[in-house]
C-alpha cells in the first residue's frame, strides 16, 4: 500500500486557501477535510456554474464544465467579500443530483481560514486572474492519472450517464479541461500529490 503523503499545514494567517487541480484529483475531499480541521467552510467554485438554461442561451451546454461556463466575475466578487471579513456572506453550491447551482446555500465565517476549491483558480486569463488575486495561497493537487480517470467515469455514471457516455464525456470535455488546468500548475504556491492519500 502506498503511504499517505503528509498534507502541508495551512499557512497562518491565511484568509483564503485555494485548492485546484484537474477533474477527479480529489479537490473536494481534501477541501472538506481541511475545512473540518480548521472548523471552517468550503466555498466551491462549482457554485458559480451557469445554470443549464443560461448555458443553452450561450450555446455552451455541450461544454459544461469548461472555464467559459462559469461566472468567474461573480466568484471573484464573493471571494473579495470573504477576504474583507464581511458578515453574513452566504455562498452558492452545486447540487450534483440536479446538476445545477443553488444560490445562498453555504454560510461563510467572517474570521479564520476559508477553503475554496475549483478547477480554474490558476488559469492565466483575465477573469480567472481576478479570482486568483483574491486567494492568499493556492495548492495544486495531482494524482495518478489512471486513478483520476476511473474516478471521473464513476462519478458520471453515478449521476446518470452510461459507462460509454461517461468515457466519451471524459475524453471530449474533462480531459481538454484537465490539459488547461495542468498548463497553469506552475502558478501554484505548492503542488500536493494525493496519490495514496485517504482522509
Amino acid at each position: 500500500m502506498i503511504p499517505s503523503p503528509q498534507i502541508p499545514e495551512v499557512p497562518a494567517p491565511c484568509r483564503l486557501l485555494g485548492i485546484t487541480g484537474a477533474p477527479g484529483v480529489g479537490k473536494t475531499t481534501l477541501a472538506a477535510s481541511l475545512a473540518q480541521e480548521l472548523a471552517s467552510a468550503v466555498l466551491p467554485m462549482d457554485g458559480f456554474h451557469y445554470a443549464d438554461v443560461e448555458l443553452v442561451r450561450r450555446g455552451l451546454l455541450d461544454r459544461k464544465g469548461a472555464p467559459e461556463t462559469f461566472d468567474a466575475e461573480g466568484y471573484a466578487a464573493l471571494l473579495r467579500r470573504v477576504r474583507a471579513g464581511e458578515e453574513d456572506v452566504v455562498a452558492p453550491m452545486f447540487e450534483r443530483h440536479l446538476e445545477q447551482p443553488l444560490a445562498g446555500a453555504i454560510p461563510v465565517p467572517a474570521t479564520g481560514t476559508v477553503v475554496t476549491e475549483g478547477n480554474y483558480l490558476l488559469l492565466d486569463e483575465p477573469r480567472w486572474r481576478a479570482v486568483r488575486a483574491e486567494i492568499d495561497v493556492v495548492w495544486h493537487v495531482v494524482i495518478d492519472d489512471s486513478v483520476r480517470l476511473d474516478r471521473l467515469v464513476a462519478r458520471h455514471v453515478e449521476f446518470g450517464k452510461s459507462p460509454e457516455e461517461a468515457w466519451a464525456w471524459v475524453a471530449r470535455v474533462d480531459e481538454a479541461n484537465a490539459a488547461r488546468i495542468e498548463a497553469a500548475r506552475d502558478r501554484a504556491d505548492l503542488v500536493v500529490d494525493l496519490t495514496g492519500w485517504r482522509p
